[in-house]
Order: C-alpha cells, then structure tokens, then sequence
C-alpha cells in the first residue's frame, strides 16, 4: 500500500513538473504580450518568383531584426525569460542571453526589397521588380516578397582596352585558366569582380608593384536586342606614364626593435649588408641567418605578391614576434624597390600552471602541470619547453573516503626543444613555402602507479621532422623514437589465493609485460590532411594516418652479434629485450556543412598493433593497446571500460580484488574500430557573451584481441555484429571563439559484455532499469553498471 501510495505520488510530481515545463515554454514563447499595442511580431517571411539557384542567397538580404529567429523560439524563449519585467522587455540592463523577437519595421521590409531587388538586377535580371506585402492579425505580422524578374541577360561579347601591350599579353595569356566572363553565359556581378581580383593578382605576382584594383574597370552595354550585353574590360595605365613598371628587388632591410615596446624615434642601422641583406637587431637576442632564411623578397628578384605574403606568415610562425610589418623604398624614376621588413619581438619566457579536474560519474581525478618556455633559447627562434606533470584518479560511489580509493598515480618530467628547420645530417634543406619546417628534440620521464597492482617507470627520447608539403598537407616523420620500460608487479603473482592471475594472464593480457624491462626503438610517420579547415564549418574531408614500426634494425644487429635470448626466445640488446611490432591507425572524418552554424560529421577511426620477430611471444608493449569510451571515442562509455569484444569483468575475475586492481587495463585490445556520426547545430547566439551550440551523436565500435586471449575477446567477422558496442546522445558546446567547453551526455543503447537480447541494454533502461542495475552491482562490485555517461572536455571531440 505505501509503495503503491509512492509510485502514485511520483507520477503525479512527474506530470506537475511536465506540465509546468510547457507552461512555462507556452508563455516565454509568446513575446507579443510583452510588445505595446502597436506593434507586431513578425512570425513568417517568405520571398515568393525567385529562380531556386538565388533563393537562399536573397533571404540573406532580408534585414536581421525583422527575420523569424527559428522553428522553435529557443532563442527568443531565452531572451523573454530574463529581458522582461512587469509585463514589458526592459530597456536597460539587458541581459546578453537569447535573441530578442523580430519587431516588424515598415523601413526594414523597404530596404529588405530594395536589397533584393538590387541583388537581382547583380544576377544579370536588369529589368527585376520587387514588391512587399505585409499582413498584421492578432500582433503576428506576415511579411511577403514578391519578384518579377524578367528575362536573364546573357554576355554578348567582351571586349578588350588595354593599352599597355605587355598587361595585355599577360591577361590574354592567362585568362583561359581562371575566368568567368564567357560568351553567352549568364551576366553576373560577381564575374566582374572575381575578374578584377585575379587581373590585380597576375600582375602583382609578375613584378607591377605599383598595380592597384582601380586601374580596372568594366563598361556593360545593355541596350541590345534579344536581353544580350557587352562587356568591355579596361586596364588604364597610369597617369604619369605611357605603361605599367615592372619592380625588382633591391636592398633588403630586415630591422629588429629593441623590446615589445617597439621602435625609437631613430634607428642607427648596421653598417653592413651582406649580399645586399641589411641585417639589424636592435634587441641584440637574434642570430642572423634564422631570422633571414625566412625572408623570402630576396634582392634581385622581381616583385611577387606571393613571396611578402609568405614572408608575413613565415615571420609569425617564428613565434618570437608579435608583430611584422614590410614597407617598401623606391625612388620615382627607378624599376627598383628595397623592402623593410620590422619585426617587433614578444615576450621570450614565460610559465604556465595549469590544472584540470577529469570528471564522470565513474570515477574522479586531478592533473596539475607547470610549463616554463623559452621561445628563442639560442637566440635562433628555438623553442624550449619544461614541463613537470602530476595527477591522480579515483573511483565514486564505493563508500570510502576519495584518498582510501585513489586507484592510479601518474608523474612525468619532460622537455622538448623545437627548432624552425630541419636538421638533417648531410644536408642543407632550403625552407618551403607550404609552411614552417621544424625538428623537436624531446626527452620525457614518466612513472605510473597502479594502487596494490604495479608500478611503471618509462624513459623516453625521440627526434622528430615536421612539414607542410601544401596548406592542407602536413607531414611527421620521426626516424629515431627510443623507449625504455622497466618497473614490476606489487603483488606477489605466485600467490593465486589473493589473486587468479593465471586466469587473467591466459584470458586478458600477459601482465609479465608490465614488470618485464624492454626497449624500443624505432621509426614513425604520420600524414594529416586538412587539418587547417578544423575550426571552420566548411564541407571538406579530413584523414589522418600513422604508423610505428619498431625492432627491425635492432633484429638485424642482435643476429650479427648472437645475442643470448630469455625465457621466452627473445633476443637481448645490452642485456635487454626490444620490441618488435607494427601498429598502423587511420582516422577519416566527413564534414558536411548544412549552412549557418549547422554541420554533419562522419568519422572512422581503426587501429592495430601486430607483434612479430622477436615479440611474437610477448606481444606489443602494455601503452601501445588501444581502449574503447571516453569523452572523444563511444561517449556512452567511460574510457577504458568497454571491450575488448563479449568480454564481461564479472564473469572473468571472480573475486572484488581482481576487479579493483584491474580497473582500467583488462578492457584493451590490439584492434581497435570505432565510427562516430554527429549532428550539430546552434541553440543560442548569445548566452553570455558567446555561442552556445547542441549535437546530437550515435558512436559505435569496441576494441579486441588478434594474437592472444579468449574467443569472446578475439576478433571475429562472424562475430562482429555481436561485439559492436552502440551509444547515443546529445551535447552542448560553449563556444568563446578561441576554445570550446563541452559537455556531453551518452546513452547506453547496445552492450557487448552481455548476450542475446540483453545486449539492448536501452530496454531495461525504458523499463525502469534498477532491478538490472541492483543485480548487475552486487555480482560485480566495485563496478557499477551507469546506463548515462557524462562527459566533460574543452575543445571539439574530434
């Protein structure tokens, strides 16, 4: 009776608060009570006899404070609930949240037809007429655009006047590859223009230094028969001269301020220039040759437009200037300019703390790191980084105090010298103009501690080359990547009393990798594509793939010397056994733009790691497996909580101490699939002071065993579809500008550890779900069985 009596008043709560939630929705929706009597909301615009190639284009020139926000009102909803008072919107102290309504404005809707008129008459629509329409019931205003359009004029002929024969060689020689003023096509306002910007560029590209946009104009006849126009394109020439002058470099001047502050009143310039480059460092910090290998308006060339702007983006990518700036000396009478290139240096050291708080319902930690960086060590650019790193994790809902269950301890020290161009022996690499080449150097120290289980201690070193071959195409090639591992178990393994570890080492992973000492050493690639066009809402295709190979060289010198094997045949190195293996990955994402802030993305993203020669027995290294879950893989699940294959913790470790020594290194693989489809879009323009955006995501995938371990945890096509791990949700991400926090929240909806029908887990969770949850806890304590998954992150997850 008291249950039924509880389960009654719930429901009732629930239907109260629902109800509530609509009605208040209903009202904060409903802006016109908040307008005076005068005034309307505009709730529908619609431009009506468009061609369908402009429509979308023209509802653009309709003014933004008269366009309905969207479907929905969430934008306005917002901007009601904390914008009005006393029954009015206020006019002072407006909060910076949502988007007010579209008040209707007769001179808005004016100026929207005129625009729109405008803009058809710039299609080739000369004779395009534009009416407005507006219709008022109950405060609720209806704006209606009407065009008649009239025939399209098409390009009659184009004709030529441009007197300096030489421009005119070059425009006609060129033409062909880029331009859109072609007989009979459609007139356009936008060819003119694209025309004018690729002549402005030719010739700015072939040494006229002195070329403006200006000097290009267009004459449109249309007063032809049959809707047909002339287009005659004009390049005047200057009026102090009969033709154009092509430039040649000169004296470069390349001049350093002493400080930030940036430059005296008077400058005493070197004295010297060497192969007529001036070179002058007020600041006395800077070493000649890197700062002028970036130059790229070397003296005796012909102007370029294309080397100053590379030259720009060279001297910024230094990353020891805060600001660049090139002017130009020329004496009126003479074919020569000298370039000056002023460079104001930025702040050289600086130190950086910085924590952060790894949260989910499953588990709790702390990072905290220091930084000191020297942006121009040995006064050539050289960036150098030292970092010293700690942090710690621990598991929720155990009913201990946070320090009984810290579970994991993580300590590294590392630092990392990058230098603006590649050191390569034996050879001198002449800079690229697809971007700033850089070797790091890197050396790193990392310690782990896994609470009663194992310690790891790991060394590291690797040099590394990064290019850019083009803007959308960067380069890593790491021809030397050294790693040392050593550390031990902290249980005693022969003890199977406290611990099943036969079962665990013949139905998981080998442990004895974590306390058996090995080197690696090895090579890397990685090849990017389009990563610049991450941050853009653009429609592009993004792929990045890697590879780490290890332990070939290091074979074939242990075979020239005969070195002595271990106990599980393999060959030693200075009485240490390496790795061998390949670990190949790919990561290929589909980024649709939908218009606006609206975008699909579609991704892939597979990995595998294969021991062979002298790791066949032992298998890769413990850190190069990979894991499923987190906030950037199947969101749905914490990481390293998924996987690999059927695998179940409860039924494969029997006893709570297993469980809780394990926690988060019996659920990885050497395969590693996952696919992630996500919708996002715009929720507020304004929500103090920034964007505030939604996504809607399935993610799918799940990692698994290839060369060892039980059949469940194996790879198996037959099986794949049973393995498969499948989770849904929604996020929001609040977008500053300069870095996105983001909060997602995933749904279990398929779960591999299970059988048949229960793999749905999204069933028992509609149902109600906490018999299922009591059961599943009490057979696998300390672990808890969450349906939702809560993730937090700052920056976009992929």
């Amino acid at each position: 009776m008291i249950l039924k009596a509880y389960h009654d008043y719930k429901k009732n709560v629930l239907f109260r608060a629902i109800l509530l939630f609509f009605i208040v929705f209903v009202t904060g929706c409903s802006s016109t009570k908040y307008i005076a009597d005068y005034q309307s909301i505009v709730k529908k615009v619609e431009i009506d006899s468009i061609p369908k190639d402009f429509h979308e284009e023209a509802l653009n020139y309709i003014q933004k404070d008269i366009r309905p926000s969207s479907k929905i009102g969430i934008n306005v909803l917002i901007y009601n609930m904390f914008n009005t008072k006393d029954g009015k919107y206020k006019t002072a102290n407006v909060k910076p949240l949502g988007t007010p309504p579209p008040i209707l404005d007769s001179t808005l809707v004016e100026i929207s037809r005129n625009q729109i008129e405008k803009y058809l008459i710039s299609k080739g629509y000369f004779n395009a007429k534009v009416e407005s329409e507006i219709k008022v019931e109950n405060k609720r205003a209806e704006v209606f655009f009407k065009a008649d359009t009239g025939k399209v004029f098409t390009i009659n002929k184009v004709k030529y006047e441009i007197p300096d024969d030489k421009i005119k060689e070059l425009y006609l020689s060129d033409r062909a590859a880029f331009t859109h003023l072609k007989e009979g096509k459609r007139y356009d306002d936008d060819s003119l223009g694209y025309e004018r910007d690729q002549i402005y560029q030719i010739m700015k590209q072939r040494g006229y230094f002195d070329f403006s946009r200006p000097y290009i104009k267009f004459l449109v006849d249309s007063n032809l028969n049959a809707n047909k126009a002339n287009v005659t394109l004009i390049i005047d020439n200057p009026v102090d001269r009969p033709r154009h002058l092509q430039y040649v470099l000169g004296e470069t001047n390349i001049i350093i301020a002493p400080n930030s502050d940036g430059f005296p009143d008077s400058i005493k310039m070197n004295s010297r220039a060497f192969r007529n480059v001036r070179y002058t460092d007020l600041s006395g910090k800077f070493r000649r040759n890197p700062i002028v290998r970036y130059n790229f308006l070397r003296p005796g060339d012909r102007y370029d437009i294309r080397n100053e702007n590379v030259t720009y983006d060279r001297m910024y990518e230094l990353n020891v200037f805060k600001n660049v700036k090139i002017e130009y000396n020329k004496s009126k009478d003479s074919s020569t300019v000298n370039p000056v290139l002023l460079l104001i240096p930025q702040k050289i050291m600086s130190n950086r703390i910085e924590g952060e708080v790894p949260f989910n319902n499953g588990t709790v930690g702390f990072t905290l790191s220091n930084t000191y960086t020297n942006n121009n060590l040995f006064r050539g650019a050289e960036k150098f980084e030292f970092q010293i790193k700690g942090g710690l994790q621990a598991r929720l809902g155990q009913g201990r105090s946070f320090i009984n269950e810290i579970y994991q301890r993580d300590f590294s020290v590392g630092a990392t010298l990058t230098v603006p161009r590649l050191m390569i022996p034996f050879s001198r690499s002449r800079p690229g103009k697809g971007g700033m080449p850089h070797t790091i150097f890197s050396t790193s120290y990392v310690y782990a501690l896994q609470k009663d289980f194992f310690q790891r201690k790991v060394i590291l070193a690797s040099v590394a080359y990064e290019f850019r071959e083009t803007s959308s195409k960067f380069h890593t090639v790491t021809p030397l990547n050294f790693e040392y591992r050593f550390g031990g178990l902290l249980f005693d393994k022969t003890d199977v009393t406290n611990i099943n570890y036969p079962l665990i080492v013949n139905n998981l992973v080998n442990l004895l990798l974590l306390e058996r000492k090995n080197v690696t050493f090895g090579i890397k690639y990685a090849y990017t594509l389009n990563s610049e066009k991450l941050a853009t809402n653009k429609s592009f295709v993004y792929f990045k793939g890697d590879i780490d190979l290890a332990g070939n060289m290091l074979q074939g010198v242990s075979k020239l010397l005969n070195s002595p094997l271990d106990t599980t045949g393999a060959a030693k190195i200075f009485g240490v056994p390496f790795n061998q293996y390949v670990r190949p990955e790919i990561d290929i994402r589909w980024y649709k733009s939908l218009g606006g802030d609206k975008q699909f993305v579609a991704r892939f993203n597979a990995g595998i790691g294969y021991a062979y020669g002298n790791s066949i027995e032992t298998g890769i290294p413990f850190e190069k497996l990979f894991y499923a879950g987190g906030s950037s893989g199947v969101r749905a699940w914490q990481a390293r909580t998924l996987g690999p294959g059927n695998y179940n913790r409860g039924e494969t470790l029997s006893t709570e101490q297993e469980r809780r020594l394990l926690y988060g290194f019996d659920q990885t693989g050497e395969l590693h699939i996952e696919s992630n489809f996500e919708y996002r879009y715009k929720l507020l323009n304004k929500f103090f002071g920034a964007k505030l955006k939604g996504a809607i995501f399935l993610d799918a995938g799940n990692v698994w065993n290839v060369s060892s371990g039980e059949s469940k945890t194996r790879f198996d096509f037959k099986s794949l579809g049973s393995q498969i791990a499948l989770g849904a949700g929604t996020g929001f991400r609040y977008d500053v500008q300069y870095f996105v926090f983001r909060f997602d929240i995933g749904l279990k909806l398929k779960d591999p550890q299970f059988t048949g029908s229960d793999q749905w887990v999204i069933n028992k969770f509609l149902s109600g779900g906490k018999a299922f949850k009591r059961a599943y806890d009490a057979a696998n304590s300390p672990d808890r069985y969450r349906f939702v998954q809560y993730n937090f992150g700052i920056g976009m997850p992929f």
